[in-house]
């Protein structure tokens, strides 16, 4: 079998900080190797050394047959190397035809062959079955379309190297199954994929080998047939990690919060639900069923055109976040890199941004007190950072998560909404989340999670709503709450007609 890629010794480190330590990777033509690690574990670095965005101090390097390193990723795309990132950047206002085509256009004389691009994108398209036309502009297209853009993109550039980084963790389960298709399809044409993600069940779906990094260094490297998953969280954390959700022992009290009969035009109608201090309560749906939209509008982030909101039993008018922060609620946003941070500000600015008119008087800010407030809750979170001064947009997944949940336990809310509290986050971190929340219930704090992992959903959640296409299609309690009755009701089956 032909190897594309050897890294073998390498080492970086910036400043200080020895973030790689003898790390080694290999990739077969016709491979899906996963590459998998705790956040920080060293996963970016090392592939943004293949892709020439850093230099490796020592070791060395041998991609597709050269010794000599990319030294930008412009480079490395041309030589047949491509990574499709977490966080797409297309360029809304271009056609896919001009994403794909981008910095190597098709040119008839002086000007770009637009039809010419077009018909080769479509060739790319079709190879992967995407229906979609190339004359299309990128911002019409939904994540996963923008995707297979990407994938094209590489395709056009003969790439027999793409690096898939959390490839699924904004697209629907069909959409998933359309994307392993893809990846099957380039494996038969022996193209090696480097697959990078935190969710267990691709992994071991997807994947052919697996490599762990711990702290910068390599763990091992097995065929993932040998492996379990057990394996892989000890591997991952130095650790076992025997009981993921904490159980549930908080004392569920009166109603906090209740929303009656709300509407929003082609989001969701009549949604009916309650929430009791110490309640976790789950809310279900796959994509497009209206959670994230139903909890916007309760925060007052989207204007509610029907129904009422009921605080401790006192009806209130939500109609922007300011109004929601006043009535003490909180809303850890799925996004938490566009929505929940300043990723340009430091530790200390993101933690206080929600307090900061309270510390301050006369109009000047208080640095000392915002200062010993961010550093007593940032400690309290367990969130590894070198000092408040430190850029939040430098930190791993999970502790980027605790810093949102700092900023908003500092204004001491209430009702805290999570909405998927854990997307693109380590299984280590993942679990210190988990205390958290229980931690918060325990503390007579309503919760509302909203998650599209359902064993996270199960295990955290006293309670379940689920909706369809904006409408509630039941509620499940104990032992109810299992994946089938779930995805039954997604599908939008009401329990009643279950029953």
């Amino acid at each position: 079998m032909e190897k594309l890629l050897e890294m073998k010794e390498i080492c970086k480190s910036f400043g200080t900080n020895n973030v790689l330590k003898n790390v080694q990777f290999d990739l077969f033509a016709g491979e899906v190797h996963a590459l998998i690690g705790e956040n920080g574990a060293g996963k970016s670095t090392l592939m943004k050394i293949l892709m020439g965005m850093y230099k490796k101090d020592s070791g060395s390097l041998s991609v597709l047959g050269s010794d000599e390193a990319y030294t930008n990723p412009d480079q490395a795309l041309k030589a047949g190397v491509a990574m499709i990132h977490q966080e797409l950047n297309p360029i809304p206002d271009m056609s896919v035809a001009e994403n794909i085509f981008l910095g190597k256009e098709k040119r008839k004389w002086i000007f770009t062959s637009k039809k010419e691009q077009e018909k080769e994108s479509k060739r790319y398209l079709d190879m992967l079955g995407i229906d979609l036309e190339p004359s299309v502009l990128m911002r019409e297209l939904s994540v996963s379309e923008m995707q297979m853009v990407e994938i094209a993109k590489a395709l056009s550039y003969g790439a027999r190297i793409i690096i898939m980084d959390e490839p699924t963790s904004a697209i629907t389960e069909a959409e998933v199954e359309k994307l392993f298709q893809n990846i099957k399809m380039l494996k038969e044409q022996g193209t090696g994929i480097i697959y990078i993600s935190h969710k267990m069940d691709e992994l071991f779906e997807i994947s052919d080998r697996i490599t762990v990094l711990r702290d910068g260094q390599y763990v091992f490297s097995k065929k993932t047939k040998d492996l379990c998953p057990n394996d892989l969280i000890k591997a991952m954390v130095g650790r076992e990690i025997t009981e993921i959700y904490p159980e549930s022992k908080s004392k569920i009290g009166e109603v906090i919060l209740k929303v009656k009969h709300a509407s929003r035009k082609g989001e969701f109608k009549k949604i009916d639900f309650e929430l009791r201090k110490g309640e976790k309560l789950g809310i279900a749906g796959l994509m497009g069923a209206g959670r994230t939209e139903l909890m916007m509008a309760v925060f007052g982030a989207a204007k509610l055109e029907e129904g009422e909101i009921e605080i401790g039993g006192v009806p209130v008018r939500i109609q922007s976040p300011k109004d929601a922060i006043r009535q003490k609620i909180a809303l850890v946003t799925e996004d938490r890199k566009r929505y929940g941070l300043n990723l340009t500000a430091s530790v200390e600015d993101n933690a206080v941004s929600v307090i900061e008119s309270s510390l301050s008087k006369f109009g000047f800010y208080r640095r000392k007190l915002g200062r010993k407030a961010a550093e007593e809750m940032i400690s309290r979170m367990n969130t590894k950072v070198t000092g408040m001064d430190q850029i939040v947009g430098s930190l791993s997944g999970g502790n980027m998560q605790k810093v949102v949940l700092s900023k908003w336990l500092l204004n001491d809310p209430d009702i805290i909404i999570f909405d998927e509290p854990t997307r693109g986050i380590d299984v280590g971190a993942k679990a210190e989340i988990y205390k958290i929340i229980e931690e918060l219930a325990c503390k007579g704090k309503g919760i509302i999670i909203i998650s599209s992992e359902m064993p996270e959903l199960i295990g955290l959640s006293q309670r379940i709503i689920v909706l369809h296409e904006g409408e509630q299609t039941g509620e499940l309690r104990g032992k109810e709450m299992t994946q089938e009755n779930i995805m039954t009701l997604a599908s939008g089956y009401r329990k009643e007609e279950k029953e």
